[in-house]
């Protein structure tokens, strides 16, 4: 799993991947502080996530795991919003 920041949205509507109604979100992969790497994806967002906030991604074979994604053309997937991360022993996020 990945690290990202919900930078912006993503409005398709046409797609192939038969999802029916899909929130898309641009993310950028960061670091455990939240600084970005420059490097965005577009991905599924399947826990509400909000502008800003950290999140968990989940990317390739594993984005197609959820009950959302299963069998669906998705690479990339939001699993999880991020409260707090702790890194040797020192909080390096609190949302």
């Amino acid at each position: 799993m990945l690290v990202a920041k919900v930078v912006g949205t993503v409005v398709a509507t046409v797609r192939s991947d038969g999802i029916d109604r899909p929130t898309y979100l641009l993310v950028e992969q960061c670091d455990t502080h939240g600084a970005g790497k420059k490097k965005h994806l577009v991905a599924l967002d399947t826990v509400g996530a909000g502008p800003e906030e950290l999140v968990l991604l989940s990317q390739g074979s594993s984005a197609r795991q959820t009950a959302v994604s299963d069998k669906r053309a998705i690479d990339a997937v939001i699993v999880g919003i991020i409260d707090s991360v702790e890194e040797e022993g020192r909080e390096t996020y609190r949302k």
